[in-house]
């Protein structure tokens, strides 16, 4: 009876011993980590940093990013969903792609939670709200006040329904102000259009502007941080400018197709904390405008689903909707 059922439970348990020897052998080749936006941005430069020092903890093995912008972050993101679940392909992504997509995409062709395997949250930065150097606004009043009577205002936007979008358009319909958006594709256009005055404001991730603000190319007039940062004491908060509700912060994971042998997911969250953690990433990161904020696979994916659930809320505040 023994052997016998030993032979009727070989071709069920087959495949789990070769997913188990396959997450063993892996990586065998280079490893994809796809960002769906173009290069320049926050997450293109966060992509790149981590592929470096991933190459550095997993010895012999390489970590290529590749850029697949397009449709408000969803064909790279897509392309991720359905690639091989064998380690070699890694999604490294955002609140825009892995929550707040499922609020604002109606028949979103992936499913944030369901489609993926958490592997370790990353970081996250703040927004902050920025105006050209040569906007006549200091405050958010002031900025306010233009927009507001005969006036009108012009904000740019890394895409219809990213986080600056939603941000922008709650101060927008908070303040009551007069004011068309002005999306691109990607957060690196839309901070060249803003230093050259071509918008009036634009809400970015802090890594995105930072070295702009510091050289005195843009004017920053609020930060969604719990308090001024040393670097820019000048720097008001959101609360200090009167707009608590702007302080929402972008974060960035890592995920693979769901089913990814487990070993592997393993392998990689642990090697997550290490390397963000270490002193000179923590500068690096730090010089990019980024906080180090692991967590492993488990937390976050229930950190995920917690954020899933946020976003359906501000989406309802805003009413933005992207047509998928």
């Amino acid at each position: 009876m023994l052997a016998r059922r030993s032979l009727l439970l070989a071709p069920l348990l087959a495949p789990l011993g070769a997913r188990a020897q396959e997450g063993r052998a892996w990586p065998s080749r280079p490893v994809r980590i796809v960002i769906a936006y173009p290069p320049g941005g926050s997450t293109d430069v966060l992509a790149r940093a981590l592929a470096e020092k991933l190459a550095e903890a997993f010895p012999g093995s390489s970590f290529v990013v590749e850029n697949r912008p397009g449709g408000a972050a969803v064909v790279g993101t897509q392309a991720v969903a359905q690639a091989a679940p064998d380690g070699h392909t890694l999604a490294l992504g955002n609140n825009q792609t892995h929550a707040a997509n499922a609020a604002m995409i109606r028949d979103l062709p992936y499913r944030p939670v369901g489609d993926f395997a958490a592997i370790g949250r990353l970081a996250e930065v703040h927004h902050a709200l920025v105006v050209p150097a040569t906007s006549p606004a200091r405050s958010l009043a002031e900025l306010a006040a233009r927009g507001k009577g005969g006036g009108r205002l012009t904000y740019a936007s890394s895409g219809v329904g990213s986080a600056s979008h939603v941000i922008a358009e709650s101060f927008v319909r908070r303040e009551g102000l007069n004011a068309t958006h002005v999306p691109y594709r990607g957060g690196a256009q839309a901070t060249t259009d803003t230093v050259a005055g071509v918008v009036d404001f634009f809400v970015s991730t802090w890594p995105q502007v930072v070295g702009l603000v510091k050289d005195g190319r843009l004017r920053c007039l609020g930060i969604g941080a719990p308090q001024r940062l040393a670097e820019l004491p000048e720097v008001p908060t959101f609360a200090e400018a009167g707009a608590p509700e702007l302080a929402v912060d972008a974060w960035f994971g890592l995920w693979a197709p769901a089913h990814t042998p487990a070993t592997v997911i393993e392998r990689l969250s642990a090697a997550l904390p290490p390397i963000l953690t270490a002193p000179e990433m923590q500068a690096r990161l730090q010089r990019m405008g980024f906080a180090a904020a692991p967590m492993p696979a488990g937390p976050f994916a229930e950190f995920q689903r917690a954020e899933v659930a946020r976003w359906r809320a501000l989406v309802d505040l805003t009413g933005i909707r992207i047509e998928g």
